[in-house]
């Protein structure tokens, strides 16, 4: 997986492009932020299912040419750990990291291949803050994950544990 310099989306508010970490009130409904790119390399598909994934159609192309996917495809975990790659080197750049408090829809619409480039793009569904912890707030963000034809791979609703600004 390769990982070149990463693009910054100036789609986001204006109050939200300057650089630097945001907290949980830096951070509105609407919002959009972006990572990637980054290339799927056939090995590390291979490496990935060997261990945590271990079927036909991830580990080897000749024996996934007789399979659903027709050719070599990586796992839908591969998929959704190159994903959170991606998010943690996004323009997002939330303070105190990507905490997940968990994921309410993941799906793969179509299978991530060798060779393919991939990208995100998240946007802020929700924002509220914490009933038990007025210092957080939760924002859902979805996450969609494309490959270099704009076709999605991966598409993904999660919440996101983000810190208040100290006082």
């Amino acid at each position: 997986m390769s990982l070149p310099s990463q693009r910054r989306d100036r789609s986001v508010s204006s109050r939200t492009e300057t650089r630097g970490m945001r907290y949980f009130e830096d951070v509105t409904v609407g919002d959009r932020f972006t990572g990637g790119p980054l290339t799927v390399e056939a090995a590390e598909i291979v490496a990935y299912a060997a261990k945590f994934d271990p079927q036909p159609f991830h580990l080897d192309a000749e024996a996934a040419k007789d399979t659903l996917f027709r050719g070599l495809a990586a796992s839908g975990w591969h998929t959704a750990g190159m994903t959170m790659r991606m998010i943690v080197g996004s323009d997002a750049e939330l303070a105190g990291g990507y905490i997940g408090m968990g994921v309410d829809e993941i799906g793969w619409p179509r299978p991530t291949r060798p060779g393919d480039v991939l990208r995100i793009e998240m946007e802020v569904l929700e924002a509220r803050r914490s009933a038990k912890r007025p210092d957080q707030g939760v924002l859902r963000v979805k996450t969609t994950t494309f490959n270099q034809n704009d076709e999605v791979v991966q598409t993904m609703t999660a919440n996101l544990l983000a810190p208040g600004r100290p006082a």
